[in-house]
């Protein structure tokens, strides 16, 4: 059995040492706020970046996939995990460091039916914050993307490569259109059914293939045949 401190004090003295980079009165504005994170190989360290730095009090975490041991490259997580939901997981490392956030998990991921659950409103009337969005479904990213525009819901994209990192402030411009026009006028319903080679042209689109470097366009003209799945590196996740 672990006693901590009650609430206030508690994150009184955990989020101490983040002052004055992030003021009293600037923590407490943040720890109000609810973060959506769809994707928890990447997505699971930005969620736990955020739960550490008191960035975010509710969070909701979607990802339908289990731990395999092709994901230890990049998660932080053991070989006793694999099996283990990845939303489960990520969870259960954001309550370790504070028991008293309001965590809600789709273990499901994005669906049709999960949607509007995810983007809508909790019991104290407070929908979504930021979107985290970290999966490889098109239709997905491109689905989130139309609700959070919907919503005036700013959405944050790492593209693990290069430390770029892509922002679409849409609380500011709700006409923006998504992935900054790259896209073209793209719809949800438009990717549905994509097989792989247009899924990759998608993706190249969406994260700017200029931006990329050399070793990551390369390695997505070989995905399918001699590589299973886009490489992700531990470092860029960290980053």
């Amino acid at each position: 059995m672990v006693h901590v401190l009650p609430e206030p004090e508690f994150r009184l003295v955990r989020t101490d040492r983040n002052r004055d980079k992030i003021t009293r009165e600037e923590q407490q504005g943040l720890l109000r706020r609810r973060i959506g994170v769809v994707g928890l190989s990447v997505g699971s360290s930005a969620a736990l970046t955020c739960a550490m730095e008191g960035v975010g009090g509710a969070f909701r975490l979607a990802d339908f996939d289990r731990l395999g041991l092709s994901n230890l490259n990049r998660l932080r997580a053991g070989v006793h995990d694999i099996g283990v939901e990845k939303s489960v997981l990520c969870a259960r490392r954001m309550y370790e460091l504070d028991p008293y956030l309001d965590i809600e998990i789709f273990r499901r991921g994005i669906t049709e039916d999960t949607i509007e659950d995810f983007f809508g409103d909790g019991p104290d009337g407070q929908g979504l914050d930021l979107l985290i969005e970290e999966c490889d479904t098109p239709w997905v990213k491109v689905c989130a993307r139309e609700r959070a525009r919907d919503r005036r819901i700013p959405v944050l994209m790492d593209t693990n490569d290069r430390g770029v990192l892509d922002v679409e402030r849409f609380d500011l411009e709700p006409g923006r259109p998504l992935f900054h026009g790259r896209t073209g006028a793209v719809t949800a319903a438009d990717v549905r059914d994509l097989d792989r080679d247009a899924t990759l042209r998608l993706l190249l689109d969406i994260v700017d293939e200029n931006m990329l470097s050399t070793a990551m366009t390369d390695a997505l003209t070989r995905v399918g045949h001699t590589l299973s799945s886009w490489p992700q590196l531990a470092s860029g996740v960290m980053l």
